[in-house]
């Protein structure tokens, strides 16, 4: 037998098959015969079996799970779709000199997909949408407590990271003004080397490496006359921090020796 003729006998007994609302299957005791390729009434005598002795196919069936009393029922109800693959099954392997070429057609082809996917196949038959249960109100309570939580992780996260983002910004900030300064430090000390002055001192530090003693009355005086020839040529007075006389003015060397000369004339 082909596969066409097995398509032609799954054809024929279309009418014999259906599926409930869960998609279970189950066909008629012909069908099933069909399939099998045995005669109706062989089917018919296992499943009476079950009222006196069990026949192979019954203790079979029995052994996965399917009570007598289900077998004898099946011959008007119809036979449900796990016991059919049993009994294709039987008959394609265990059934000795009652073993049919068709059974084994039969089984190879729904081990694939399963009897029950095939029935539902051939009835067309779709899995209904689930009707979702309308929540209880402990239920709704639970999501709504839960969706808060989500929602409150979600911000202490959010706030964790603007923390964290203000913090680097603060620390490059600072990070850039100490660079600033130290820039700032590099540029006065570059234009002190390159002033076509020379080196810049304090009137007091001035004296001091000349070897001359000066009053601090003196100092000022010279002080104030540096610091006028410096306005005159454009020069920058630079302030620096010390500890007898508070801020004191650096000036160029030519701009010291010129006030010096000029007090020794």
């Amino acid at each position: 037998m082909s596969q066409i003729e097995v398509a032609q006998i799954i054809e024929q007994i279309k009418q014999e098959i259906e599926v409930d609302a869960n998609g279970q299957g189950k066909a008629s005791v012909r069908a099933a015969a069909r399939l099998a390729g045995v005669d109706e009434k062989a089917i018919r005598n296992s499943l009476d079996s079950a009222e006196l002795k069990l026949s192979r196919l019954a203790t079979i069936l029995t052994e996965h799970g399917f009570h007598p009393a289900e077998l004898r029922e099946w011959k008007t109800k119809g036979i449900p779709d796990i016991a059919i693959a049993i009994i294709l099954d039987y008959y394609a392997h265990e059934a000795g000199r009652y073993c049919t070429k068709q059974a084994r057609l039969v089984c190879k082809a729904f081990n694939t997909i399963g009897v029950r996917a095939w029935i539902q196949d051939v009835l067309g038959w779709v899995k209904p949408p689930t009707v979702q249960q309308p929540q209880s109100p402990i239920e709704i309570i639970l999501q709504n407590a839960q969706n808060l939580v989500a929602i409150a992780q979600q911000l202490f996260e959010q706030d964790c990271r603007q923390r964290e983002l203000e913090q680097a910004i603060l620390a490059q900030q600072n990070f850039n003004q100490q660079l600033q300064h130290r820039l700032k430090a590099v540029e006065v000390e570059q234009d002190r080397v390159n002033t076509p002055c020379g080196h810049k001192y304090s009137v007091v530090g001035f004296a001091n490496l000349q070897g001359l003693e000066i009053s601090v009355k003196e100092a000022g005086a010279k002080g104030k006359k540096a610091s006028a020839l410096c306005r005159n040529v454009g020069i920058e007075i630079e302030r620096i921090h010390d500890p007898r006389f508070g801020k004191v003015g650096l000036y160029p060397e030519s701009i010291l020796v010129e006030v010096f000369k000029a007090e020794q004339n």
